[in-house]
C-alpha cells in the first residue's frame, strides 16, 4: 500500500504543549511519525494512500487549531533501476568530489543509480586535503609545542626545542595522502561509480561537457565548493602573499606574518604560526575579532590570543602593499591614524568564493548570486529542474558536514523524486583556537531581530571547575533563551574543549529543550560540559555560591 509523507500548515500554536497537542491529534486520526513545530506552524506526518486526509483537518479543528494548505513531501517512487533512467547514460552526474559529492554519491548508489563523478583536480575536495585535516594536524602540532614552553603547573621543568616545519608539513602530507586513500580513493571503489578526470561544463541545459566528451544524465548535481578570497588591495598581488591553502605547505616558520581577516581561518592560522615561533598581527575591518560570535566571546577570545603573544589591530583596513627593494610593508588605516607593519610574509583570510567559474551555468539556465554561487530551493534544486547543488558552491554555511548533509539530501531529491528541504536551522560552528570557539542557534541580537523576548547568561571561568584546575581561566559560556516559553534559542562556548560541548548543546536546540530542562540533568563533574548546566543555573541563582559539585 502507498505511503505518503505530507507537510500541514497549522496555525494558532503558540507552544511545546501546542505541538504535542497537534501530534496526538494527528495519531487519533490515523497519521504515523507526526511532529508539529509552532514556530514554522506546521505539522508533518505520515498516511496511508487510502485513508481520507480530511479526517486530519478534521482532527486539528476539534482540539483548537487551525489546519491550512497540505503538502506531499514523499511517496513512495519507482527506484532509479524501474523508470527514472530513461535513454540517459547516467542517473545521477556530480561535478566536484568533496564530501558533498561523496555524500550524494553513496547515497545514489544505495539507492542503485548510474553515478559519475567529475572532477578536474585531486579527489577529496577542500576538506581532507587542504582544509579541515592539514590544517587541524598543524595545529595539534603547534598546540604541543607551545605547551612544552609555556603551562602554569609548579614543579614541572618543561623546554620547546627548535622547530623542523619542513617535517612536520611533510607527516601532515602523509596524513593528508593516507586519509584521501581511505576515505576517498577506496569508498570509490567499495560503492562502484565512475570518476572522470577533466573539466566539466555545461553546454545546454541538459547536456555536460568533460574536455569535449558530452554525457548527459537525468540529474546534475554541482558541488564544486569554494577558494580563498583576495581583496583589491594596491599593491598585494604584486607583492606576493599567502592563503589558507599556500600557508599550509610553508617549509619555514616565517620571522613576521600579517594576517588580514580575524574570522576562524585567519585566527587559527594565526594562533598557529605565533606558537611556532612567527610575531603574528591579526587585522580585521570588523570592530572585533570574530566578528560573527558574541561580544563577549569575541573579547574573551581578544584577551586570550594577545596572553599568547599576538598583535590584534581591529576596526583597520588594509590598503596598499609595499615591497620597494625590502620586506614587505602593510600600511593599515586604524581608528588611531595609518599604521604600517613590517612582515616576511602576508595570509589572507577574507572568505571564500564559490567555485562556478567557467561551469557554464548560464548555458545550464542555472542562476547564481552576485558571488557566484549557485541559488537553491530548499530542496537544493537549482532554477533548472535537472540540477541540485549543494555545499559550499551555494549560499550556505561553508562547514563540511553541512555540505555532506546537503549532498545526502540533494540526490534523494533528484534520484527518489522526494521533496525533503534542508534545515540549516541548528547548524553548530567551532573556531580550533585555543581556547575553541563553538556555537549553534541565534545570538543575543539575532534572537531580538527575530522578534524574541530574550533571557541572557553568561558563566565566567571562575564558576568553572575545570578552569581552575587547568590553570587556565580563559573560559566563557553565554546562553540565549526566550523569556516568555524558557526555550534554548542559542549557546555559545569559549573553552578549550569546547567543539565537543557543542554537540550537546546542538542536540538541546534540536530537541526544543527549555532552560529548566537543560538544568535538570546530571552533567560529568570537572568538564567543561558541565559549563552547560551552571550557565543554565544561573538565570535562578548565584552560582558563586555552589559548592564545586552542588546541584
Amino acid at each position: 500500500m502507498t505511503t505518503k509523507r505530507v507537510r500541514m500548515q497549522v496555525r494558532g500554536m503558540t507552544c511545546d504543549h501546542c505541538e504535542g497537542t497537534v501530534v496526538k491529534a494527528l495519531q487519533s486520526a490515523g497519521a504515523s511519525e507526526a511532529t508539529a513545530s509552532f514556530r514554522r506552524e506546521e505539522a508533518t506526518f505520515t498516511i496511508k494512500g487510502d485513508v481520507d486526509g480530511d479526517r486530519f483537518a478534521t482532527a486539528i479543528k476539534e482540539v483548537g487549531y487551525r489546519p491550512g494548505s497540505v503538502e506531499v513531501l514523499e511517496a513512495e517512487a519507482p527506484r532509479p533501476t524501474d523508470g527514472l533512467r530513461g535513454g540517459e547514460e547516467y542517473d545521477l552526474a556530480i561535478i566536484g568530489s568533496g564530501s558533498a559529492a561523496f555524500a550524494a554519491a553513496i547515497k545514489a548508489r544505495d539507492s542503485g543509480g548510474r553515478v559519475v563523478m567529475v572532477e578536474e583536480s585531486t579527489l577529496g575536495g577542500t576538506c581532507v586535503n587542504v582544509g579541515c585535516v592539514p590544517s587541524k594536524a598543524l595545529l595539534r602540532a603547534a598546540e604541543v609545542y607551545y605547551l612544552a614552553g609555556n603551562h602554569s603547573f609548579a614543579g614541572i621543568e618543561t623546554n620547546a626545542g627548535r622547530v623542523d616545519l619542513r617535517a612536520l608539513v611533510e607527516q601532515k602530507r602523509d596524513l593528508v595522502r593516507t586519509l584521501r586513500h581511505e576515505k576517498y580513493e577506496e569508498i570509490v571503489d567499495a560503492y562502484d561509480w565512475e570518476v572522470l578526470r577533466g573539466h566539466a561544463e555545461f553546454i545546454d541545459e541538459k547536456t555536460l561537457s568533460v574536455d569535449g566528451r558530452a554525457i548527459t544524465a537525468n540529474a546534475y548535481l554541482i558541488a564544486t565548493g569554494a577558494s580563498p578570497a583576495v581583496p583589491p588591495i594596491e599593491g598585494l598581488s604584486e607583492a606576493g602573499y599567502l592563503t589558507s591553502t599556500t600557508a599550509l605547505e610553508l617549509e619555514q616558520v616565517p620571522e613576521t606574518l600579517a594576517i588580514i581577516g580575524a574570522n576562524a581561518i585567519g585566527l587559527e592560522l594565526g594562533q598557529l604560526f605565533s606558537r611556532l615561533g612567527s610575531r603574528v598581527t591579526v587585522i580585521e575591518i570588523m570592530p572585533r575579532i570574530a566578528p560573527f560570535e558574541e561580544p563577549e566571546i569575541s573579547e574573551a577570545l581578544a584577551e586570550a590570543l594577545r596572553a599568547g603573544g599576538m598583535d590584534i589591530i581591529t576596526g583597520a583596513q588594509a590598503t596598499k602593499v609595499d615591497t620597494g627593494n625590502g620586506p614587505k610593508r602593510l600600511y593599515v588605516d586604524a581608528a588611531g591614524g595609518r599604521r604600517e607593519v613590517e612582515v616576511a610574509h602576508i595570509l589572507v583570510a577574507t572568505g571564500r568564493r564559490p567555485n562556478t567559474a567557467g561551469l557554464g551555468l548560464d548555458k545550464a539556465g542555472v542562476d547564481a548570486d552576485k558571488r557566484g554561487a549557485v541559488i537553491v530551493d530548499e530542496t537544493l534544486r537549482t532554477s533548472n529542474p535537472r540540477v541540485w547543488a549543494a555545499g559550499d558552491v551555494t549560499p550556505a554555511p561553508q562547514f563540511v558536514y553541512v555540505a555532506a548533509h546537503g549532498g545526502t539530501l540533494a540526490a534523494e531529491n533528484a534520484l527518489n523524486g522526494s521533496q525533503r528541504r534542508i534545515d540549516l536551522s541548528v547548524v553548530p560552528r567551532v573556531t580550533f583556537t585555543s581556547p575553541q570557539v563553538a556555537s549553534v542557534g541565534l545570538t543575543e541580537q539575532q534572537a531580538r531581530d527575530e522578534g524574541y523576548e530574550v533571557k541572557t547568561a553568561v558563566l565566567p571561568a571562575s564558576a568553572l571547575s575545570r578552569a581552575w584546575v587547568n590553570q587556565d581561566m580563559h573560559a566563557l559560556f553565554k546562553l540565549v533563551a526566550d523569556a516568555e516559553s524558557d526555550r534554548l534559542l542559542g549557546v555559545h562556548v569559549l573553552a578549550e574543549s569546547a567543539g565537543d560541548v557543542i554537540y550537546a548543546a546542538v542536540i538541546a536546540l534540536k530537541n526544543g529543550l527549555t532552560v529548566a530542562e537543560l538544568v535538570d540533568t546530571m552533567a560529568p563533574y570537572l568538564t567543561f560540559a558541565e559549563g552547560l548546566r551552571l550557565a543554565g543555573q544561573t538565570f535562578s541563582r548565584d552560582v558563586a555560591k555552589l559548592s564545586c559539585c552542588a546541584g
